[in-house]
C-alpha cells in the first residue's frame, strides 16, 4: 500500500494526535551519568539534551499537543522543558506539558510504560485526541511522525509500531518483530536472548523504536484490560503488543531515510560507549545526523553566552581546534583540541591536549592536562597535570572505564561535591 502524501490530509491527522513522551527512566547503563538526572536529560550534540529530539520531531511534524511523562530525578529535565519549550501557543491549543508520576490511579508510581500512560488516562480523555503517539524520550533521530500516522490510518491499524533494522548482535536489547508483506506484525518478542533475523538478511533484525501510534479507543481498552491482568508487567513491549497480535491489526512502519529510502539515522545512546560514539560522529565532514538542516531544526533551551574564543599562538602554546565542535562560551587558552566535542562554557587552560573526547557544559581543565577518549561530565574541574585515557588500569582506580575503553569522569569521582543535572 502507498502512504498518503497530501499535506492537508497529514496535517489534519497530526492536529488530531496527542503525543506522549515517556521520559521517566534512569538509564542505568549510563552509570554515574544518570546518578542525578534522568536519561532524557543527558546532554547531546554540543548544545542539546536527548529529550529535544523527540520534542523537535513532534513540533516539526505538526504535532503541537505534547505530554512529557517524568519520574526519576526529573528536576533538570523539568527545568529544561519549562525553559526551552514554552513557545507554543496555549491560546491555539498547543502545549508541552509535564506529567510527573502523581499516583493518580493507585498508591504506586509508574510501574511500566503502559502503566505510566494508564495513570494519565483522565488527562488524555480531557485532550480528546483521535490518535495517541507514544514515544521513547531517550533516542536521537529525526523523523516525520505525520507519515507514520497516515500509514496507520490508511492500513486501518489498531496500533502501528515504528521499527528499524539493527545489527543482530545488538538486537537483544530491543523488541524484535516479524512482519508479512502487508506490514502486519505476526510476531513480537521483547528483548529476546536469541533474536530472529530478517528474511534474506542474516546479519539484521527488525527492532522496535519504542514508537507507537494507537487509535485512542483501542489504547484505552487495552490499557484497562492489561490493568486487570495480575501477571502483566504493564509494559507495551512485553505485554500490550504481544497480546494484541492475534486479535487486532498490529502493523509495522519501517523507518527509512526520506530521501534515499535506505537506512535512516537512529541512535539508542543508552550506554557510555554509544553516547560517546554518537557525539563524536557529529565531528565528521558529513555526519549522518545533520544538525545544520534548516528544514528540520532541533529546538532547545540555550543560555545567552559569548562566542567561543581561542587565544595564544605561541610555539607550544597555541589555542586551536580541528575536526571538532566547540559551543559558545568556550575559552581555549593555548591548548590543542582534536576530534572532540565541547559543550557551552568549557574552559581549557594552557598546555593541554584533548583528543577524541566529549566535555559537557562548564567543565574546566587545568594546565598541562592530557585527555584522550574520555567523556567528562558537567561541572568537572580537572586538576592541573591530570592525565586521562593513556593508562586504563590507572583510570579504573579513579573513574569508570567502559567496555570499549571510554573513560567516564564525574565530579563525584574527582571528590567534588557537585550535584549535576
Amino acid at each position: 500500500m502507498s502512504t498518503p502524501t497530501s499535506g492537508r490530509f497529514v496535517s489534519r491527522l497530526t492536529r488530531e494526535t496527542l503525543a506522549i513522551i515517556l521520559a521517566g527512566g534512569r538509564g542505568s547503563r549510563l552509570h554515574q551519568l544518570t546518578d542525578w538526572r534522568a536519561k532524557p536529560a543527558v546532554h547531546f550534540g554540543g548544545k542539546f539534551r536527548i529529550i529535544d529530539f523527540p520534542l523537535s520531531n513532534c513540533v516539526n511534524s505538526g504535532i503541537r499537543r505534547i505530554s512529557v511523562l517524568t519520574q526519576y530525578k526529573s528536576h533538570s529535565l523539568d527545568r529544561h522543558v519549562q525553559r526551552g519549550w514554552g513557545f507554543l501557543g496555549g491560546e491555539l491549543g498547543e502545549f508541552v506539558e509535564l506529567l510527573p508520576a502523581q499516583q493518580r490511579l493507585s498508591e504506586s508510581w509508574y510501574a511500566g510504560t503502559a502503566d505510566a500512560v494508564l495513570q494519565n488516562i483522565d488527562i488524555i480523555r480531557r485532550h480528546n485526541p483521535e490518535y495517541v503517539l507514544i514515544l521513547a524520550g531517550d533516542h536521537v533521530y529525526k523523523m516525520d511522525y505525520g507519515t507514520m500516522i497516515a500509514a496507520h490510518v490508511e492500513r486501518g491499524a489498531d496500533i502501528t509500531v515504528g521499527c528499524i533494522e539493527v545489527p543482530v548482535e545488538i538486537a537483544s536489547g530491543f523488541g524484535v518483530m516479524d512482519m508479512d508483506k502487508d506490514y502486519r506484525i505476526v510476531k513480537f518478542t521483547e528483548k529476546p536472548a536469541k533474536p530472529e533475523t530478517m528474511p534474506g538478511k542474516p546479519d539484521k533484525a527488525l527492532a522496535s523504536m519504542g514508537i507507537y501510534v494507537f487509535s485512542t479507543k483501542v489504547l484505552f481498552r487495552e490499557l484497562l484490560k492489561d490493568r486487570e491482568n495480575p501477571n502483566s508487567s504493564h509494559d507495551f513491549g512485553k505485554d500490550i503488543i504481544p497480546s494484541m497480535i492475534k486479535s487486532h491489526r498490529v502493523t509495522a512502519f519501517p523507518f527509512q531515510d526520506p530521501v534515499s529510502g535506505g537506512d535512516a539515522y537512529w541512535r539508542d545512546v543508552g550506554t557510555v560507549d554509544s553516547l560517546w560514539e554518537a557525539n563524536l560522529e557529529l565531528t565528521g565532514i558529513t555526519p549522518e545526523l545533520d544538525l545544520y538542516d534548516a528544514a528540520w531544526p532541533i529546538w532547545t533551551y540555550q543560555e545567552q553566552v559569548a562566542p567561543a574564543k581561542f587565544v595564544f599562538n605561541d610555539e607550544g602554546r597555541r589555542g586551536y581546534a580541528v575536526d571538532s565542535l566547540i559551543a559558545g562560551g568556550c575559552i581555549i587558552s593555548g591548548s590543542a583540541i582534536k576530534h572532540s566535542l565541547l559543550f557551552p562554557r568549557v574552559r581549557v587552560h594552557s598546555y593541554c591536549e584533548i583528543e577524541d573526547s566529549v566535555l559537557f557544559p562548564t567543565v574546566e581543565v587545568g594546565r598541562h592536562c592530557k585527555i584522550r577518549k574520555a567523556l567528562i561530565d558537567r561541572r568537572c574541574k580537572i586538576p592541573e597535570g591530570t592525565i586521562i585515557g593513556y593508562d586504563l588500569e590507572a583510570d579504573k582506580k579513579r573513574f569508570h572505564v567502559s567496555p570499549k575503553g571510554v573513560v567516564l569522569v564525574t565530579p563525584d569521582m574527582l571528590g567534588q561535591d557537585e550535584i549535576n543535572g
